[in-house]
């Protein structure tokens, strides 16, 4: 879809985007043009509620996407109660003492977008479902229901409880807007409400040749736009046209039985088509039987696919209309917001602007321990050296800060935007190292206040440092419009960032950024190459507390962890935890605690073992959010091949010279072929052997079979030849055997034969032949069976209708002569 903004005499026409929006507890809601006052009210259970206005288009070629899913929220209110104000919003009364509720009368007859006249008996079903409703609510003892009013086409049901309802969500008489408490209302009540709305005031339009809709008129522009607003947050697209039909007279129902002559204001409409339609009649649908009938009808008529709804659109066209407040939108911890179907945030372990880069460098955390009283020996500590650790980073700011001046730069714009925001990011790696050597265990509360002890400090000092030369050489030109404006100059835009060390790592001999230690031994693969390394601290350990031996070390490195090795003291397994020994509960906190005082993003790799559950990745995944951490990373060990590290040596070897090869085909093979009658027709099946008497390949035939079966034939033979081909521990007759045993006794939609010669489908017929090959079972009696005596079969195949393979050309056409499908 194309978005056009243009100005017109007296107001701005515009087609609002559709993006659908996950839906988030605590976000902000509000209709355009909302009031300051209107804002505090949709603030009330917001974390930093601010005003949202509309997105600010500035270039026309612009490509927004968005990537829908449906999961609800929780909420106030349910879809019974939402279902009834649906109604109350489409055809009913708000009283000072209570809501009314109006439908037809189900006898009525009425003209539909100047159609003949059709009866309405769907209302029954209306009427039914807004009872069900109503009597779950509080209610009077001599409630009764729908009551018929005398003289009238009209059928009401007054309800107290609603109007309480409708005063809580901000209705009063005279008004029966859509509120931005019921913006923020539970993803059940949207369900209810507009099925309630679309079932009082929604159609369903079109056919198979003008295309179907599912459509919904109002005279009130912004309660269409906040319908679609509330479409959007479900997944479903829709668009509004604006002044559809002009003001006019027009023939209505009286609610006499009869048709009058009314005035009309303008009217606007909604249209749901493509396969948001599906997706409409999935999540919300219709009470209505008439309506939803005829979409089902429809919807299921339909010989070709759907236009598929892309999420995609367009900037076409902006034209400013006026200056309005804007102010920003501040919502801490999930850092997003809701702006009028729009998921709003920021996110990434990087943000740049196009054409912009950042120069990264990384601290060796182990190299600022220095021994304290001994190492790791009774009472043995190490010490950090903070002045050491100032020092470098100072340096660190100055030398990335320079890499900026000096680099050349392949492109005009790249230069140009570096030099205007001049992002450093300076980050650490030997993390693990450094915990070790201050005898300190990775999944421990004192680890965690290091590691923000740790990252504040070089933070500060970086900070500090980039404060000094922006003094010397001027801060970054575009300093006055950032954020940071109100703050000191700085030279860089951005100083600290925990950037991926994985190969520098290495080259360092550290451990990698702020992971744990992968494995105390393991495998990296260089090119063709294994390199397998023992941490130096462990063999360091191990020596001066006199457990060292040789036969240890080769069991370490072919375990790649320390855990339960009786031989290795409780103290060190304590300290030598893998990643695969954390759970994952402390990788993120510890990526958390080195978030808070990381100006970018951290790079941290949540390593699960090849266990790992769903629920372990969702429950990482929620911890993280919790915690503020910008972005998560979830690897679970084993889950792709050709992975670059791998946990011991025992890994790799296990995985060195393991290429899966299909055995080559020979130029000449020998074997035998069967003929059997099968319920789609004469099969025929040809098994060959390797030379050695083994099973080698399989292929399966069906005469005069249609496109479909003769795909699924083929298909079967080349899976059957493939698993017989590869490497295995099975012999060849082994597998067969299996492959009997998977194909015997799947049925299809007809059979054929008794007792043992009884045939049930193509797979079963192949079992039978390669049974009868491996000398299982007797020879079948069809021999002197005429092909294809007595069947139906002339190229048979797969109905798309309802799966029996009884699709036939006849009279010029393909026709199912089980359910009477026809393509013509």
């Amino acid at each position: 879809r194309v978005l056009h903004v243009e100005r017109t005499e007296d107001h701005v026409q515009h087609q609002h985007i559709p993006v659908a929006v996950p839906r988030l507890p605590g976000l902000a809601v509000h209709p355009p043009g909302a009031s300051a006052e209107e804002l505090a009210e949709v603030g009330e259970r917001q974390l930093d509620p601010r005003e949202v206005a509309l997105l600010e288009l500035q270039e026309p070629g612009l490509l927004l996407h968005d990537h829908r899913e449906l999961r609800g929220w929780k909420g106030s209110y349910t879809e019974g109660e939402g279902y009834l104000l649906g109604l109350l919003v489409g055809d009913g009364t708000l009283k000072a003492d209570k809501a009314v509720l109006s439908v037809w009368n189900p006898e009525t007859r009425a003209v539909v977008n100047g159609s003949p006249e059709v009866a309405m008996p769907g209302v029954l079903t209306v009427m039914q479902t807004a009872l069900e409703y109503a009597q779950a609510l509080p209610h009077r003892a001599d409630f009764r229901g729908w009551m018929a009013v005398p003289g009238r086409t009209e059928n009401r049901m007054s309800l107290g409880h609603v109007k309480k309802l409708a005063a809580e969500l901000g209705m009063s008489p005279g008004s029966k807007d859509i509120t931005p408490v019921m913006e923020r209302a539970s993803s059940d009540f949207y369900r209810g409400f507009l099925r309630g709305f679309f079932d009082s005031d929604g159609s369903v339009q079109g056919s198979q040749t003008k295309g179907v809709s599912v459509r919904l008129a109002q005279s009130d522009r912004d309660r269409l736009l906040a319908v679609q607003r509330m479409l959007l947050r479900l997944g479903i697209a829709s668009t509004v046209y604006e002044g559809r039909r002009p003001p006019q007279l027009r023939l209505l129902p009286d609610q006499h039985g009869g048709r009058k002559w009314y005035p009309t204001v303008e009217q606007h409409e909604l249209a749901i088509t493509g396969e948001n339609i599906l997706r409409f009649a999935e999540v919300i649908g219709f009470s209505d039987s008439d309506k939803a009938l005829k979409l089902r009808t429809l919807c299921s008529a339909y010989k070709r696919a759907v236009n598929r709804e892309r999420f995609t659109a367009r900037v076409a066209s902006v034209t400013a209309s006026g200056t309005e407040d804007v102010y920003d939108v501040q919502i801490p911890g999930i850092h997003a917001f809701d702006a009028n179907g729009f998921f709003a945030h920021n996110c990434g372990e990087q943000p740049l602007l196009p054409n912009e880069a950042c120069n990264l460098g990384s601290l060796n955390l182990a190299r600022f321990v220095r021994p304290y009283r001994g190492i790791h020996e009774g009472n043995g500590r190490e010490k950090v050296d903070w002045a050491k650790m100032e020092e470098v980073v100072r340096f660190s700011v100055r030398f990335l800060d320079n890499v900026i001046d000096v680099n050349p730069y392949p492109l005009k714009d790249i230069d140009e935007m570096v030099k205007a925001n001049r992002r450093i990011g300076l980050g650490i790696m030997g993390w693990s190292d450094m915990l070790i050597l201050l005898d300190i265990p990775y999944d421990s509360e004192e680890a965690l206040l290091m590691a923000q002890k740790v990252m504040s400090f070089i933070k500060e000092k970086g900070h500090d440092e980039s404060s000094c030369l922006a003094r010397e050489r001027g801060y970054f030109p575009n300093w006055p419009r950032s954020i940071f404006k109100a703050d000191r100059p700085l030279r860089n835009s951005t100083v600290t960032t925990v950037a991926p060390t994985g190969t520098i790592s290495i080259i360092a001999g550290c451990s990698s950024g702020i992971e744990p230690l992968f494995a105390v031994a393991y495998s990296h693969i260089v090119g063709d190459r294994h390199l397998r390394f023992i941490n130096p601290h462990f063999e360091r350990i191990a020596r001066e507390r006199g457990f060292y031996a040789e036969e240890l070390m080769e069991k370490v490195a072919r375990l790649g962890t320390v855990q339960g090795l009786p031989e290795v003291p409780l103290d060190v397994q304590r300290l030598f935890k893998t990643a695969h020994d954390i759970p994952p509960e402390w990788h993120v906190r510890t990526q958390a605690a080195f978030q808070k005082s990381t100006d970018n993003g951290v790079s941290k790799t949540i390593n699960l073992p090849n266990s790992a559950t769903t629920d372990d990745v969702a429950n990482a995944y929620l911890l993280a959010h919790d915690l503020g951490c910008l972005g998560i990373t979830v690897f679970r060990d084993g889950c792709k091949e050709g992975q670059v590290l791998y946990k011991g040596t025992e890994g790799a070897v296990k995985g060195e010279g393991k290429e899966t090869k299909v055995k080559p085909r020979p130029r000449v093979v020998q074997g035998v072929t069967y003929r059997i009658n099968t319920p789609i027709g004469t099969a025929f099946i040809t098994v060959n052997d390797n030379g050695s008497g083994e099973p080698f390949e399989v292929f399966a035939n069906v005469g005069k079979a249609g496109s479909d079966i003769a795909a699924v034939a083929e298909a079967t033979g080349r899976l059957m030849s493939l698993c017989l081909r590869l490497p295995s521990t099975l012999s060849a007759r082994e597998r067969l055997r299996e492959i009997i045993n998977q194909l015997s006794g799947i049925g299809g939609g007809r059979q054929m034969g008794f007792g043992k010669d009884r045939i049930r489908s193509l797979p079963d017929a192949v079992a039978t032949v390669l049974a009868e090959h491996m000398g299982l079972r007797e020879e079948v009696g069809d021999e002197g069976e005429e092909e294809d005596g007595g069947h139906l079969p002339l190229h048979l195949d797969l109905c798309p209708d309802c799966g029996h393979a009884t699709l036939v050309f006849e009279e010029g056409c393909q026709k199912c002569h089980t359910c009477g499908y026809s393509m013509c």
